[in-house]
């Protein structure tokens, strides 16, 4: 499909999870840029949602025009908040909470269904989470190359038990067009999960063989979804940008 000039119009805002940073979009990043887009990376600091919120929403300020908001795993929850913005122009989750009004990743968690994976999360050290790092790697990045597993293991971002329980709004999905990459291999939120999340959202659905990481290990795919909701957005995304000059 041959892409748009308007459709790199759209700045594409990439938001990460729980226990990692932003280096991981780095591959998707490499992508999007190379086929022209304009990209930038939330750094969350990961101890309150409100904070998330805040750190996302002065990076969607900063883009020039619309913009497609992304957000992995928790990430999904920050998006669900942020993009209510009114430059936000849709969104899109990558193995993502992504919850409805009242909802935390608290609530969406707390009843697991039956033989669900249990995440290795050990208990709370002063206010924050960490994953068990030897059981990291299987859990949160089985398909990812093992030093890099090794190293996002080792590098872990502690994750405020505050951000857990912080709920949502009104969610944006709500109002704005989504798209959904399920990761059918993540031993974190579990496929079903994901597929009624998305589907409850109305998000454009694909699926991918892949852990929690699949925006690690499968850059293309994970690209690919948000150039296609690029290409979708572009020309409504550009007209309301121009009548609300």
């Amino acid at each position: 499909m041959t892409e748009s000039t308007g459709s790199k119009s759209i700045s594409v805002v990439l938001v990460h999870g729980g226990f990692v940073d932003g280096s991981g979009w780095e591959g998707v990043h490499g992508i999007l840029r190379a086929s022209g887009y304009k990209v930038a990376i939330v750094q969350n600091p990961t101890i309150t949602l409100a904070g998330d919120v805040e750190a996302t929403r002065r990076v969607i300020d900063a883009q020039d025009g619309p913009v497609l908001l992304v957000g992995h795993s928790y990430g999904g929850v920050v998006i669900t908040e942020a993009g209510r913005n009114p430059k936000v122009a849709g969104l899109v989750y990558v193995a993502a909470f992504a919850p409805d009004t009242g909802e935390s990743v608290d609530s969406l968690i707390k009843n697991p269904p039956p033989g669900a994976p249990v995440p290795p999360i050990l208990p709370p050290q002063d206010g924050f989470l960490y994953l068990d790092r030897d059981k990291f790697a299987q859990s949160f990045a089985a398909d990812v190359e093992p030093k890099k597993a090794a190293f996002m293991a080792d590098s872990q971002v502690p994750w405020g038990v505050e951000a857990l329980a912080g709920a949502v709004g009104e969610p944006a999905w709500k109002t704005k067009p989504s798209w959904y990459l399920v990761a059918t291999d993540d031993r974190m939120i579990p496929p079903p999960a994901q597929q009624a999340m998305a589907e409850r959202a109305g998000s454009t659905k694909v699926e991918q063989a892949g852990s929690h990481s699949v925006y690690v290990s499968h850059p293309e795919a994970v690209a690919a979804l948000i150039q296609q909701a690029a290409q979708t957005l572009a020309v409504p995304a550009q007209k309301e940008m121009e009548q609300a000059k």
